[in-house]
């Protein structure tokens, strides 16, 4: 498991202690018994007092000690062109470098970073408010401007655009790949509840879920597999016969190899077994539909092999925790709200 410490400064926004919490816990729910990630908000003197307005009093986890064993820290932003924090902070931040962990700046916590001497000669970013303050305080970093984050050596930094998100999914692309990144970030978005949790719901005896086939065990089915798994020539195949019955002998058979050779294959490679992986690539068929095309729901148990209505509700609740046709309008009210305007409609409004 990696430990994630958020370095928490007085002064920090408080979506910068809620981006980084929300994308890591989802990332880590994907691997349900298996999480990858430990996030810790640390702080130099317990309580942190966030930025207003409605400014709350924040009680750390850990203090200055739980950085020591951190595989990443975060600073998030502290202020408008901030001071150095206090020295401790700076000698935690210099110790985590010295040891190999990852360092990430977000917004104003790039004026740490740099408040270090570390980013002297290295690319960094900012918001594009407080670039020309970090070049007069700190000439010898080579500041970048843009909306995506930026890497150099061990250091990540971010402009702070919704709480540093560009650079939490950044790094958990680089830990898990882009598959577990974008289903971060879908949950992050279109507020999806967490899945173990509608796992747990769906397997209550008062739940009244609908009668379907045994499923998987959640530890090993909710796990993504490797995203090099997708060329391969047996994944490829069930990817262009997912609307087919499909039958571990049948699958089996394609490749012509044994029922036992097959299933050490993929478990060897994804850590599921063949149905398993057969499931997951349904589930995520059904997704594309709602995402991208007109399909009715009615029709998308016969074009992703699920079967029926109610097994496509089921197992699509299981790893989304919602329904097909909530996820659907979830997903277009997100696409509406970063659509650009239409050109016709923006002229007509300048008349």
């Amino acid at each position: 498991m990696s430990v994630v410490a958020l370095l928490a400064l007085d002064g920090i926004p408080a979506q910068h202690l809620s981006t980084p919490a929300l994308l890591f816990g989802a990332a880590s729910r994907m691997f349900y018994r298996r999480p990858p990630y430990e996030l810790r908000v640390c702080a130099a003197t317990r309580t942190v007092r966030t930025a207003g307005p409605g400014a709350v009093t924040v009680l750390a986890d850990r203090d200055l000690d739980g950085v020591e064993e951190a595989d990443t820290v975060i600073v998030p932003g502290y202020g408008d062109c901030p001071d150095p924090p206090p020295g401790p902070v700076l000698d935690a931040v210099r110790g985590a470098v010295g040891r190999g962990a990852r360092v990430v700046g977000i917004g104003t916590g790039v004026f740490a970073l740099a408040g270090t001497g570390l980013l002297d000669g290295r690319k960094a970013t900012t918001a594009w408010t407080h670039a020309a303050e970090l070049a007069r305080r700190y000439p010898g970093v080579d500041i970048e401007l843009g909306d995506w984050a930026v890497a150099d050596g061990p250091f990540l930094t971010s402009a702070g655009v919704l709480g540093g998100k560009d650079a939490c999914l950044r790094m958990i692309e680089e830990d898990h790949g882009v598959q577990v990144a974008r289903e971060a970030d879908r949950h992050l978005f279109l507020m999806l509840p967490d899945p173990s949790q509608a796992l747990r719901a769906d397997t209550s005896p008062f739940s009244g879920a609908p009668s379907s086939p045994p499923s998987p065990s959640p530890s090993s089915d909710l796990a993504p597999p490797p995203a090099d798994f997708a060329t391969d020539p047996t994944a490829q195949w069930l990817e262009a016969n997912l609307h087919r019955p499909l039958t571990l002998a049948d699958i089996a058979a394609h490749t012509g190899t044994s029922v036992r050779t097959l299933t050490r294959h993929f478990r060897t490679r994804t850590g599921l077994t063949p149905l398993q992986y057969l499931l997951r690539a349904r589930v995520h068929r059904a997704q594309w539909l709602l995402e991208h095309t007109d399909t009715p729901v009615e029709q998308l148990p016969s074009r992703t092999g699920l079967g029926t209505p109610a097994n496509l509700r089921h197992h699509f609740h299981r790893f989304n925790g919602t329904t097909p046709s909530r996820y659907r309008e979830s997903f277009r009210a997100l696409v509406a709200v970063f659509a650009p305007e239409p050109t016709g409609r923006a002229e007509r409004s300048g008349h």
